[in-house]
């Protein structure tokens, strides 16, 4: 598969993302976990169906150290039992807060779950994220953006 466009090398795209990783910055602080944060990405990203992002953030988990299993696993975080309740309520608002016209939004239950293993910093990057890796995965999937080449730390 061929990018429709490299998207990036356009004065726009090269703008905007430069705005999107300054953006990143603030969730890296918000002291969201980065285990967290890559199931979180990982998970998104196979709901929207972006391979780019999916071969991205599992690499870059990977090179952080998460496990081969868990990694195979997060599709699944449901019925396995290698997660934390706390990334399993993650995961949680991760889909719904991904999948919003499947249903009336991120339920009251969920969000009082993430609430209770989160605090509201941590809550604001999760939120920050699910609301970054959904943006992510459209521009990658819209320009039709080919997995499998990245490279762990590639951009940075």
């Amino acid at each position: 598969m061929d990018a429709r466009f490299t998207y990036y090398d356009t004065e726009t795209g090269g703008k905007f993302m430069k705005y999107l990783l300054s953006a990143s910055k603030a969730v890296t602080n918000s002291g969201l976990p980065l285990a967290t944060a890559h199931l979180v990405e990982l998970r998104a990203s196979q709901i929207n169906g972006c391979g780019f992002c999916v071969d991205m953030h599992s690499k870059d988990a990977a090179h952080a150290g998460e496990t081969s299993v868990r990694l195979n696993l997060v599709a699944a975080w449901r019925e396995a039992t290698v997660f934390t309740d706390a990334e399993r309520a993650a995961l949680e608002l991760a889909e719904e807060g991904t999948r919003l016209a499947d249903g009336p939004g991120v339920s009251d239950e969920v969000w009082a779950n993430a609430a209770k293993h989160y605090d509201e910093e941590q809550l604001a990057g999760l939120v920050s994220l699910i609301a970054l890796i959904n943006t992510w995965n459209r521009m990658n999937v819209i320009t039709r953006q080919p997995a499998g080449g990245y490279q762990p730390g590639q951009f940075g």
